[in-house]
């Protein structure tokens, strides 16, 4: 099911054959992939008419009960699937937003050349731009979490630090991208224009809305580049089904190939690019 070869897996007990003998109530498990709701739906659809037939035919005999249960989200309730994404997507916003406006506000102001000149080395003025939106994303984020949990009354099922440690990769790489929209940007209004053109792909592409199996292959793999999907799908896995590290750290390799990549690029920008 992992790999997408089935879209169902029926589990058979191995005392099954036995409580049939003895006349007790014998179970069957059918699990379906929930990633692609619509046809998770056709599929015990169909399995609902096949009981409902071997019913009709088989009258007398004790009757087969389909019984449904959602994983993770047993009443399917909508809030539960959507807020822990949500956790990190607002933070998402907010952190691209507020590192390319830092230098880009700096440079039409006149004070980051003077900032260039300065006894700082490129790692400490990166830190010292990279700080601010972290700890204002790592806050939101944290806001957001305990309105989900207390507000909206969200069971939470997994690990705080591990929580945090993913928000804390997530906003490094999320950084990482609203500083190398600042160092190529000459003023606010193209940090807003490029922000803006971001955004609205990458949170449309991040799961939160659309499963990422349901979309174009050419899409899924564009969705590599964007850390929104795999903090979402983390972040969901630690709340909701208590996941712990050895079943989200690939989710980690990503976000810090972006955090590797944008980071020092933006970085050198700051002391190479010319306007």
């Amino acid at each position: 099911m992992d790999s997408e070869d089935v879209m169902a897996v029926i589990v058979i007990p191995s005392d099954f054959e036995s409580k049939l003998a003895h006349n007790e109530q014998a179970p069957v498990q059918l699990i379906t992939d929930g990633c692609n709701t619509m046809t998770a739906g056709l599929v015990a659809s169909y399995i609902g008419r096949i009981t409902a037939a071997w019913n009709a035919e088989n009258i007398g005999t004790p009757p087969i009960e389909l019984i449904t249960r959602t994983w993770f989200n047993p009443n399917q309730t909508t809030r539960w699937a959507f807020l822990p994404g949500l956790i990190g997507m607002i933070s998402f916003t907010q952190v691209i937003m507020l590192a390319g406006l830092s230098i880009a506000k700096e440079k039409e102001q006149g004070t980051f050349d003077q900032l260039l000149v300065a006894p700082f080395s490129q790692l400490e003025i990166l830190v010292g731009k990279a700080l601010p939106p972290m700890l204002i994303g790592m806050f939101q984020s944290t806001v957001l979490f305990l309105l989900a949990l207390f507000w909206f009354e969200i069971p939470f099922s997994g690990s705080v630090p591990l929580l945090y440690l993913t928000l804390f990769i997530f906003v490094l790489s999320s950084t990482g991208i609203g500083l190398t929209i600042s160092a190529i940007s000459n003023s606010m209004q193209q940090v807003l224009v490029y922000v803006f053109v971001l955004l609205l792909p990458l949170s449309l592409l991040s799961g939160i809305a659309t499963p990422i199996h349901n979309m174009p292959e050419a899409l899924q793999i564009f969705t590599y580049a964007d850390p929104l999907r795999f903090a979402t799908d983390a972040l969901r896995r630690i709340y909701l089904e208590g996941a712990g590290l050895k079943n989200i750290y690939h989710d980690f390799i990503p976000m810090l190939c972006v955090a590797a990549i944008t980071l020092p690029f933006a970085g050198w920008l700051f002391r190479n690019k010319t306007t």
